[in-house]
């Protein structure tokens, strides 16, 4: 998103429980080494309010390091050298698995290592670096392991679907069948998009009708609202309610859209206003339901903690 007047801060709230996965995400950017969406992630940190002094601080004396320190990666500045350093770096991923096999060298039981942190310690940011790494190593032991966990052990949508992505990453075939809240959910291991855009083209669509309403006149909405959706759509994949979203249907897309809009407008502005957003999306009494209940789901999964 282009946004070059960015809101005020005190227009900004975090969704709940939303700042450990906020800093887990910024943790894995600056250990692969993606230092311009580390500053970006900073900078929008930093507009949002009714975080702790010490976190504001750690921030902002981040941020300038980084931006110190990689000058290039500056939005707007050097593109041209960016983009070069970028073709002359290796790939970030053959360095992560350059640094995994490192490891494995030093130590032999490294993997069990790393399957005790993932699956015996408490969510952190380390525990998706463990993950991350796992994917690297070879071993059917590994896939075994990481499949009983997920289909025995009650964890959050989102801690699924990386265990999920990892299970891809290691080259897993076939399905996995485990449960999501109340529902038994079949998963083909091959299929799990591993970068936000292998999701499926209405996925995306959905979020650009919200941009059409809101991305000049409203860019914080609209930047909460790919943030949420994307969230969304992986702690839903697999179950009944992602297989209902993919109908490539108009209607279905404005139901969506129109959903995701009235919830982070609500997170934001404390408002209803619904009527409104029905109408925005022409969203009628005789589909209110269908809207009712995609509102419902996306306000449930916010309930549980993003």
């Amino acid at each position: 998103m282009n946004d070059t007047n960015p809101p005020a801060k005190d227009n900004i709230v975090l969704f709940p429980k939303t700042l450990d996965y906020y800093q887990i995400q910024l943790t894995v950017m600056l250990e692969s080494e993606r230092y311009g969406e580390a500053m970006e992630l900073l900078r929008f940190l930093l507009q949002c309010q009714g975080q702790e002094e010490r976190h504001i601080d750690e921030w902002q004396a981040l941020l300038e390091w980084l931006e110190t320190a990689f000058p290039h990666y500056i939005e707007g500045e050097d593109n041209e050298q960016a983009h070069l350093d970028k073709e002359i770096d290796l790939d970030e991923e053959e360095l992560t698995r350059l640094k995994v096999m490192g490891k494995l060298a030093e130590d032999t039981d490294y993997a069990n290592k790393l399957l005790y942190k993932v699956m015996h310690e408490a969510l952190s940011e380390q525990t998706m670096l463990a993950l991350e790494h796992l994917s690297y190593l070879n071993g059917e032991d590994i896939d075994r392991s990481l499949t009983e966990w997920l289909q025995t052990r009650a964890m959050h949508p989102l801690l699924q679907y990386r265990v999920l992505q990892t299970l891809h990453k290691r080259g897993m075939q076939g399905c996995v069948t485990f449960v999501r809240g109340q529902e038994q959910v079949e998963v083909e291991i091959e299929n799990v998009p591993l970068k936000d855009s292998d999701f499926p083209l209405v996925v995306h669509d959905i979020v650009d009708r919200v941009a059409q309403h809101t991305e000049v006149q409203e860019p914080t909405l609209y930047y909460f609202a790919q943030e949420l959706w994307i969230q969304f759509i992986k702690g839903a994949y697999g179950t009944n309610v992602y297989q209902s979203l993919l109908i490539e249907e108009d209607l279905v897309m404005d139901i969506w859209a129109a959903a995701l809009h009235q919830t982070v407008s609500e997170s934001l502005t404390g408002s209803r206003n619904e009527e409104e957003t029905r109408a925005m999306y022409g969203i009628t009494e005789n589909i209110r339901f269908q809207f009712e209940q995609a509102y419902r789901a996306l306000k449930q999964f916010i309930s549980e903690g993003l």
